[in-house]
């Protein structure tokens, strides 16, 4: 039986020296000792380095002077659409909530279907004007800002989003234009302040080990 098997190695280990084709063979106590994190210099069940694998870096080549993340310029398209499409289905709710409640004497009938179905377009419609408005407004601001200052940094965002404020309620007259950019002056300082929460929180739990 024994030798039954050494000669089938044998003959197994000739062919496969005399093509070429010949795998290694690996014991149960080489094999226990080969760790599965891919640490090892070279699996025995792939003629790959499992080293090459491991993915230390980042798997991309910035350009020289590129920053990591996007800035205004970039996020300004996100910015408006996600606006719009936003606006756009607050302003059907709306609609639809307005439509119900106009509608609300009128039997099911397709008159009632299609004076909601109008509410809701016309609903939909001018709040995305509006938010796509209010997005297009604060990333112009924004990107004027940061290329006139050189820098970015949340002073942009509080400058862009007041100066939006007052622009857009600048058909409002004196007044409006204060509203609109006191209103934008708390929105982005709430949204300075959202961002920067764990710096803040980070830096009085640090100060206060100190004291």
């Amino acid at each position: 039986m024994d030798n039954n098997s050494q000669g089938a190695g044998g003959a197994k280990g000739g062919l496969g020296g005399l093509f070429g084709g010949g795998a290694p063979e690996y014991s149960n106590t080489e094999l226990a000792g080969v760790p599965l994190t891919g640490m090892s210099p070279l699996s025995p069940y792939l003629n790959v380095d499992p080293r090459y694998l491991i993915q230390d870096t980042d798997e991309f080549i910035l350009p020289t002077g590129a920053n990591k993340t996007r800035g205004r310029f970039e996020l300004a398209f996100f910015t408006i659409g996600g606006s719009c499409m936003t606006g756009a289905a607050l302003g059907a709710v709306n609609g639809l909530r307005m439509g119900l409640k106009e509608t609300q004497d009128m039997a099911w009938s397709k008159p009632r279907n299609v004076q909601i179905i109008n509410m809701v377009t016309r609903q939909g419609a001018s709040w995305a004007n509006s938010l796509g408005s209010v997005a297009l407004l604060y990333s112009v601001f924004g990107v004027a800002i940061e290329k006139a200052r050189g820098a970015e940094d949340d002073v942009n965002t509080v400058a862009a989003g007041t100066l939006t404020g007052m622009l857009f309620k600048s058909g409002s007259g004196l007044k409006g234009v204060a509203r609109g950019g006191l209103a934008g002056l708390a929105l982005s300082g709430a949204y300075a302040l959202y961002n920067n929460w764990d710096h803040i929180t980070g830096s009085s739990s640090s100060s206060s080990r100190l004291y």
